[in-house]
């Protein structure tokens, strides 16, 4: 009898134990999960990071090599100057506005370089304020980038609109509004809002094709935009790209997918970049 109770309490215990361990691993594999999920936004945030820093640098570079050939030829030019035994009042005195003028330009150069570095850091910010307002980076559907010193958000026409319409889908405005909300916080930036579709031939009911479908699709997002999330109209502009600015070739179904798209351009603030410009002048 007594070792029946043993062979009981032996086979309680294991089967207990097990249901521990189980409830354990099933922990640890969700505490993993999460971390390789936070590795992998981290891991393509540092790859935008470079991507921007390299075309910044070559920018930055190539303002450079500019400066350092005028400075060359300014170098050149005094030596010159230096060499001649006579110089007339008239001579002498266009020489001195001639150099003044040079250096003036030099003065120029390194401003133009300060100015650009602080738009370059402003787009940067305004980079990371979306991406943090998004949140969920890992989404196909959602990419935000800067090229060419333009911030963009394209957003896949599969989240806004069902297929060959153009009234914004009810979960896609929770993601409008999250845009909308950093860029109120830079009221400084203009907005515009393209339409783009693939080559697929369109046409229904007033629309006449694809131009005029994209068209109808930025004025609904900006619409939205400005109902619902009270940015000011006067910053945004409604553009259709229709079919005749793709990602991809339109000869796959994967291609045509990537070019359905809507695209959030955030214009640089160029009349705070000239001013800076004017008032080093």
């Amino acid at each position: 009898m007594k070792l029946k109770h043993v062979v009981l309490f032996v086979v309680s215990s294991f089967v207990l134990f097990s249901c521990v361990s189980s409830k354990k691993l099933k922990q640890e594999k969700a505490k993993n999960a999460k971390l390789d999920s936070a590795y992998t936004l981290e891991k393509k945030w540092h790859a935008d990071c470079a991507d921007s820093a390299r075309l910044y640098q070559a920018m930055i570079g190539a303002l450079r090599d500019r400066l350092q050939d005028q400075k060359s030829s300014n170098e050149e030019m005094t030596n010159h100057l230096k060499d001649l035994s006579v110089l007339s009042g008239s001579q002498a005195e266009s020489i001195n506005k001639f150099l003044a003028t040079m250096g003036a330009k030099d003065a120029y150069i390194k401003d133009m370089q300060a100015a650009m570095a602080r738009k370059d850091s402003m787009n940067m910010a305004l980079v990371m304020n979306l991406k943090g307002a998004i949140g969920n980076m890992d989404d196909k559907d959602i990419n935000i980038k800067i090229d060419k010193g333009v911030v963009y958000v394209d957003i896949s026409d599969k989240m806004l609109f069902k297929s060959g319409k153009y009234v914004v889908n009810a979960p896609a405005k929770e993601v409008l509004g999250k845009v909308a909300k950093v860029l109120l916080a830079h009221p400084e930036n203009e907005i515009m809002v393209e339409g783009h579709t693939d080559s697929v031939a369109f046409k229904e009911g007033l629309l006449v094709d694809n131009w005029d479908l994209s068209t109808k699709r930025a004025t609904s997002v900006i619409r939205i935009l400005q109902d619902e999330y009270h940015i000011p109209p006067a910053r945004m502009t409604a553009a259709g790209r229709g079919q005749y600015k793709p990602l991809q070739s339109n000869d796959t179904e994967d291609g045509r997918a990537a070019n359905r798209r809507t695209r959030i351009v955030i214009l640089p603030a160029l009349d705070q970049f000239f001013d800076l410009i004017d008032k080093k002048k």
